[in-house]
């Protein structure tokens, strides 16, 4: 059974820095390529919206809210994709999500959530 399981999250103190990981698991994405690769991030009482992507062939795009502040890694080989921040404010608080398709397939793989909770 596919399984996507990210880390990382919990109390930050703002200033801090943010490191998620996200792992896949599943006889499929050891048979298959892994495609493109995300994190998204819901933040309390707001939809869930794109925060990074990093494609296959290492073609990266940030969401403009970012600012370049973020920044997205992937091990393909491991099947893992990573996010990245420095100095975090109170509106990084929010619940992270990484994504994951089958290189070739349309079919969205998503992890839990991982909650950041910045404090003051």
């Amino acid at each position: 059974q596919a399984q996507l399981v990210d880390t990382g999250g919990g109390l930050v103190q703002a200033g801090g820095s943010l490191n998620l990981s996200c792992v896949a698991s599943g006889s499929i994405f050891s048979t298959f390529i892994l495609g493109p690769t995300g994190w998204y991030r819901q933040a309390p009482g707001q939809q869930r919206v794109l925060v990074a992507t990093k494609g296959r062939f290492g073609v990266t795009k940030y969401a403009d809210f970012v600012k370049c502040q973020y920044t997205i890694s992937r091990d393909s080989a491991k099947k893992m994709v990573h996010l990245q921040k420095n100095s975090l404010k109170h509106e990084g608080t929010a619940v992270y999500y990484c994504n994951e398709k089958l290189a070739g397939q349309e079919k969205d793989y998503w992890g839990q959530g991982t909650l950041v909770t910045v404090s003051s």
